[in-house]
């Protein structure tokens, strides 16, 4: 694979060592800064409850919190990647911790829905703007076991989500809603390490492309396709129950918010430990054999989630995070390799627009099949996506030279 986003190969088995300690480091500052800016996308979720009690908000108001949310860090990637990938700026992954975490921390001090949505909008553009450029630049320079290192990029962003629910509610349940505004700190500190350490590479150090090219997505085009509506997918599980898992619990079962946060976290570290498994067996046996044994297997654990209730519910809510997550780094890392020249923007893809218009779409509606019906019918409609996702994997046909 070549591309001006990656850096070359070593010259020489010699030069190996120092060429791996190169590309360690900027790996684990794009790893932490992913889990930091991931971190706040994922604290919303629980901040939903607290935030319904203290702005008197609808489930349909809260469906388009999320909504928001969605479409400002995730429909936007596309655009970030374009810029990203013409104008390779080490900017796009530093301030985004910051960005996230200023707007997302102080949701408490809004002065009503309006400000709300114009606070998600502006974290959530911080979010956006960190993706496909950290997705493109973070592997640069390893050549081996790429999906390995592709999955554990991407779980550390899995571990921040996880991390979310459990940080805020352990921060606002204590001391109250506003006080979120000091978990702001963190992205702050992230932001500085980033600033201080976190060099231009030699693939992005003064480099503007010429122009956007679509052809070699053009050749490419049924297979990104797939992929795509198969993260989408996906996208829609993760995402609904990123934002409705802990309303569920308390509403529906009887849950305390700590207990709630906890599941979440617990459904979301599955999904972390899943993506590096994934990423691994990928590397062994292939991404399309992944992905359908993830969407074959996803369907019939969220089901037995959703019927049983104790320790074989939580079991089961555990098992279906690991599986369904499975698939997170395989796709990014099988769409780079069709467009090794656009990655910025076909990580986007699928990292970003997908989980947005998946947010976009099905946050407001379960919201609105919510106040219409309950949470309870809302969720088991989600399992006929991964079924769905199924019969669409066994259809993905990826090029030998890809």
């Amino acid at each position: 694979m070549s591309s001006s986003a990656i850096a070359t190969e070593p010259p020489d088995s010699a030069s190996f060592p120092a060429v791996a300690a190169v590309s360690l480091a900027p790996f684990v500052l794009y790893c932490v800064a992913h889990l930091a800016v991931d971190l706040y996308s994922g604290s919303l979720g629980v901040l939903q409850p607290l935030l319904l009690a203290k702005f008197h908000l609808s489930l349909t108001q809260a469906g388009l919190l999320g909504g928001m949310l969605s479409l400002s860090s995730s429909v936007s990637q596309p655009l970030y990647g374009l810029l990203s990938d013409r104008y390779p700026s080490r900017l796009f992954t530093v301030l985004a911790p910051a960005v996230a975490g200023i707007f997302i921390s102080g949701l408490g001090l809004a002065s009503g829905f309006p400000m709300l949505l114009a606070m998600v909008f502006l974290g959530g553009a911080g979010m956006a703007s960190f993706h496909p450029h950290a997705a493109a630049n973070a592997t640069s320079g390893i050549k081996h076991a790429r999906g390995r290192a592709m999955a554990i990029f991407i779980s550390s962003g899995t571990v921040g989500l996880a991390l979310g629910p459990a940080v805020f509610s352990a921060i606002c349940g204590r001391w109250g809603l506003t006080a979120g505004a000091f978990a702001a700190l963190f992205g702050i500190f992230i932001t500085a390490l980033l600033f201080i350490f976190l060099k231009p590479t030699p693939a992005s150090a003064g480099l503007v492309r010429a122009r956007f090219e679509w052809a070699p997505l053009r050749a490419v085009a049924r297979p990104l396709t797939i992929l795509y509506l198969l993260v989408f997918l996906r996208s829609v599980v993760q995402i609904v129950f990123t934002q409705f898992l802990p309303l569920y619990l308390k509403t529906q079962r009887g849950f305390s918010l700590t207990g709630a946060s906890y599941s979440l976290s617990l459904f979301l570290i599955a999904g972390a430990l899943g993506g590096v498994a994934g990423g691994h067996l990928a590397d062994r046996f292939g991404g399309k054999r992944v992905i359908v044994i993830s969407m074959l297997g996803a369907a019939p654990l969220l089901a037995l989630f959703l019927f049983t209730s104790g320790w074989l519910s939580t079991v089961a809510l555990f098992i279906c995070g690991l599986v369904l997550l499975f698939t997170v780094p395989v796709n990014v890392v099988m769409a780079q390799r069709l467009a090794p020249g656009q990655m910025g923007t076909v990580s986007a893809l699928m990292m970003g627009f997908s989980w947005g218009m998946a947010g976009v779409i099905f946050i407001p509606l379960i919201g609105w099949i919510a106040d219409h019906s309950s949470l309870q019918f809302a969720f088991t409609a989600l399992v006929a996506f991964p079924l769905i996702g199924f019969v669409l994997a066994l259809r993905l046909k990826i090029p030998a030279t890809a």
